[in-house]
């Protein structure tokens, strides 16, 4: 008796998930092969929005991404950030990222620096809303490496406009 209902609760089990998969089941909740994933994203620079290149705040809106293989080193040449209206930004340089090191991607103009672990997007407009938005990591080959949504409301609790994915 014991087993049948185990049997049940089982086949129940993968018709909630099967029905959650038909259902659309949200990005965030996919879980992707990938050892880069985004670590967080400061959405909303502090202070007022300026994307003036001199004298504005996009530099202080960034995605970090991290590696988080314990053995290999990932090369960041050919990966792609995107949002949800299609802005994009296409890592074309080597930026080799070695187990549990990380990039910050900033706005506005400025030096790539492995030493300091940053790449600039070489823009001064913003990329992420400040209200929600969806941020989508591609590798070279295509196929997502990570995807996350947020809301201001719902993913920053404190306000801070900063929000933590992957510890």
């Amino acid at each position: 008796m014991r087993i049948r209902h185990a049997l049940a609760a089982a086949a129940t089990a993968v018709s909630v998930i099967s029905v959650g998969l038909a259902a659309g089941i949200p990005a965030q909740a996919a879980e992707y092969s990938s050892a880069l994933k985004i670590k967080g994203v400061q959405y909303d620079a502090p202070g007022s929005d300026s994307n003036k290149c001199s004298g504005g705040n996009t530099t202080n809106e960034y995605l970090t991404i991290k590696n988080y293989s314990r053995t290999a080193t990932v090369n960041l040449k050919g990966y792609v950030v995107k949002d949800a209206a299609g802005n994009k930004f296409t890592f074309k340089a080597t930026h080799n990222l070695q187990p549990g090191d990380y990039i910050k991607l900033r706005g506005n103009r400025g030096t790539d620096s492995d030493a300091k672990n940053v790449v600039y997007r070489q823009n001064c407009n913003f990329i992420w809303n400040n209200d929600k938005d969806t941020i989508y990591l591609y590798k070279p080959s295509g196929a997502r490496a990570d995807v996350h949504s947020y809301t201001k409301k719902a993913n920053d609790r404190d306000g801070n406009g900063y929000i933590t994915y992957h510890g």
